[in-house]
């Protein structure tokens, strides 16, 4: 399986071919942006598939905010144009889960630690937060996800 760099660049060659100005341009942009973050720093590092998806959605939601800005100025064209990249963005993150699948998978987490024997509370929300971080991986709402485990705990 292809990392998700090679998805991309491998997209860009497709999106030349196909004329898609807009997918072109954002992929473009996206790459670059992954290469800025690779060289920034004291030393160069390479970015894997889950940083580079964190850095999906934070473009995606740039977007989706720049959009918002625009469309309150009243220019619904580039509120528009801003809307189609971020389109193009979220096609190459991952289906997000609902919020029945969350509650799952935090069940599922704290049945595993009560059966090792350990009495949750609150007190070990890290314990519990870990691993389900591991499994939703960004995609559901970090913040909502917190406060189900606080609820499930307290």
């Amino acid at each position: 399986m292809s990392t998700m760099k090679e998805r991309l660049h491998a997209d860009v060659v497709a999106h030349i071919k196909d004329g898609n100005r807009v997918a072109l341009t954002t992929v473009r942009n996206v790459l670059g942006e992954i290469e800025t973050r690779e060289k920034s720093g004291k030393a160069p590092i390479e970015l894997d598939d889950s940083q580079v998806t964190a850095l999906l959605q934070k473009e995606a939601a740039q977007r989706h905010d720049t959009a918002r800005v625009y469309k309150d100025a009243g220019q619904e064209d580039r509120a528009a144009a801003e809307l189609a990249e971020a389109e193009v963005i979220q096609a190459y993150l991952p289906q997000p889960l609902t919020t029945a699948e969350v509650e799952t998978i935090v069940d599922q987490v704290i049945e595993a630690l009560n059966a090792d024997g350990v009495e949750l509370s609150v007190r070990h929300m890290g314990e519990v937060m870990k691993p389900v971080t591991a499994r939703v991986a960004g995609r559901f709402d970090g913040k909502a996800v917190s406060e189900m485990v606080r609820s499930r705990l307290a």
